[in-house]
């Protein structure tokens, strides 16, 4: 399969303060949207979560993911990223990214209790869109 290479300014908006909504399809076929922090590297959205949520578990399975992201100050400034799960990133410097992401987001370290350990899901891009970017 071939991949798209992230638009910067869709990825410039993952970097931001701006929230997500990453949606996925559960075991029972239904699909699940969680409204989350996003980051992106530069070729994929990166998603923080723990091993021990079902999110991990239903991506690990089924690998296709949408993503969409506004601009915090102006909803009207969006994208959408369709794409797979490729890889994943644990241990310290999955870690060290949920801080990273809070600082950002908060403007202090990860304050929620970490189950079984942070993992960064990378999503590659298959198609992606934006409007008033």
């Amino acid at each position: 399969m071939t991949f798209k290479k992230l638009e910067p300014a869709i990825r410039e908006l993952a970097q931001g303060k701006n929230f997500g909504t990453l949606s996925f399809m559960l075991p029972s076929g239904r699909i699940a949207s969680h409204v989350m922090w996003v980051d992106a590297d530069e070729d994929h959205i990166l998603i923080n979560t723990d091993l021990g949520r079902i999110k991990y578990d239903s991506i690990k399975a089924n690998p296709i993911v949408t993503v969409a992201m506004w601009q915090a100050d102006n909803p009207y400034a969006y994208a959408e990223v369709r794409g797979r799960f490729v890889a994943e990133v644990a241990g310290k410097e999955a870690h060290d990214h949920i801080d990273a992401c809070s600082m950002r987001y908060t403007g202090g370290p990860y304050a929620m209790p970490i189950q079984k350990g942070r993992v960064i899901l990378k999503i590659a891009v298959e198609s992606q869109r934006s409007q008033n970017l």
